[in-house]
């Protein structure tokens, strides 16, 4: 109609992804979390947009803010500062056309009383940095805050850290586990490269559920690093196994696929619902039981344990960047906590002579080599294994004392693999552990 502007192509993608970027920073909420409601409404394409646009502008919000800077004399508000993060990014990085940002930044500004005043200014500053591209690739990388930034290079150095700030940076690739009846030529099928340990990977995947071999659960998505605590394990066929916290259901997966007896257990009953699905798709079978691995009492015990114990998740910032803003570190004092409780339940599952696999996808000591310590002193009888982490692709100079230690670095001519710490745990043949 007469009057009506129509709205820019791609906006409702910014606007959900701006909405995003917001209740990240204010409500401390994970993307993983918010994103299957927050893009419900938009068409599947739009979806994946938006929470591409989220995800890359958390990413890129430091180095967006120093092309920014020389243009304002003052830090704007909070989602008008990052509505300017977000078109830069897409300016200077995504190669969009930047008139037609300017245009959805300045309109989906004046379309809220509280940052309207704002949308003239945007326009004048975006097109300041359209008329004078910067060298995106010459600015620093993002670095990590220092509630994370700290503890870490008290832990690993200041030349560790900054490596890893640059394996942030660089984001993280698709990583693929196949399963047992999936085809000799699947790396073929998928134009993917195999790596190390087998995992099949993907520079630029596109749509997962439109991947080669997805309906018939020829893979699953799985990165590389994720896959070692099974690896590790090791388990020979017919051995009993549960899997703590086993959602979504990888490491179920692996163990299922070396023909143990597994059983998944986890807390959340949508979750568990999801290793069920996961299983189906791939032909694999394993208990899926809904329970507080704290209090759950299993029939009988088992010859392995494997623990994924819940964490901060500092390993995954690469494919997460969005974590360093939605945490600040104060909830970690319970999460070592719960670790070390599951640690010790874990071990009273376990047969005489039986093994724990204890990891965290975390790249803080202390939800890896410091849980590993105390529960030495808590359980003086059990011993650590440090020959089972000695697997295909694995550095023996990434296993330290207490267990082998991984890191977004590790593999810098690869693409890099999630941090992880994971720990082989021996009980006794006679113990009263």
């Amino acid at each position: 109609m007469k009057g009506e502007t129509m709205p820019q192509p791609g906006r409702a993608a910014r606007q959900a992804a701006l909405d995003l970027m917001i209740r990240v920073t204010d409500e401390g909420r994970l993307l993983s979390e918010l994103l299957p409601k927050a893009v419900a409404h938009l068409e599947p394409g739009d979806r994946a947009r938006a929470g591409r646009l989220a995800t890359e502008g958390l990413r890129w919000a430091s180095r967006a803010d120093r092309v920014l800077g020389p243009y304002l004399r003052q830090r704007p508000d909070g989602r008008t500062h990052d509505m300017l993060r977000l078109a830069v990014w897409e300016i200077c990085a995504d190669g969009a056309a930047a008139h037609g940002v300017v245009n959805s930044a300045v309109e989906i500004l004046k379309a809220r009383p509280e940052t309207a005043r704002q949308a003239g200014l945007a326009n004048a500053i975006l097109r300041k940095v359209a008329g004078n591209m910067p060298d995106w690739d010459a600015l620093p990388n993002p670095v990590l805050p220092k509630w994370l930034r700290k503890p870490l290079i008290s832990d690993y150095g200041k030349a560790a850290v900054a490596a890893m700030e640059k394996a942030h940076a660089a984001g993280a690739p698709l990583d693929l586990t196949p399963a047992p009846g999936a085809p000799d030529d699947l790396a073929t099928k998928l134009g993917a490269k195999t790596m190390p340990g087998g995992s099949l990977r993907l520079e630029k995947p596109g749509q997962v559920t439109a991947l080669p071999g997805y309906e018939e659960g020829w893979w699953w998505v799985q990165d590389a690093a994720a896959t070692l605590p099974a690896r590790i394990l090791n388990p020979d066929p017919g051995e009993t196994v549960v899997d703590l916290c086993a959602a979504p259901g990888g490491k179920t997966m692996q163990l299922s696929a070396m023909e143990a007896k597994v059983t998944a257990v986890d807390i959340s009953e949508s979750r568990i619902a999801r290793v069920a699905e996961n299983l189906s798709r791939t032909g694999l079978e394993a208990e899926t039981v809904v329970a507080d691995a704290l209090e759950w009492k299993p029939a009988s015990p088992f010859d392995a344990v494997l623990l994924d114990a819940p964490c901060s998740a500092t390993g995954t910032i690469r494919r997460h960047p969005d974590l360093p803003y939605a945490k600040d570190g104060s909830s970690f004092p319970e999460l070592f906590k719960l670790q070390a409780g599951l640690i010790d339940r874990a071990i009273e599952m376990l047969k005489p002579g039986g093994r724990l696999v204890y990891c965290t996808c975390s790249l803080l000591i202390d939800e890896g080599e410091e849980q590993v310590r105390d529960a030495l002193i808590r359980h003086p009888d059990l011993m650590v294994d440090l020959d089972a982490p000695r697997v295909a692709g694995i550095d023996p100079d990434w296993i330290g004392a207490e267990g082998l230690r991984t890191r977004p670095d590790f593999w810098p001519d690869m693409g890099g693999m999630d941090g992880f710490f994971i720990a082989v745990l021996r009980k006794p043949a006679e113990s009263s552990a």
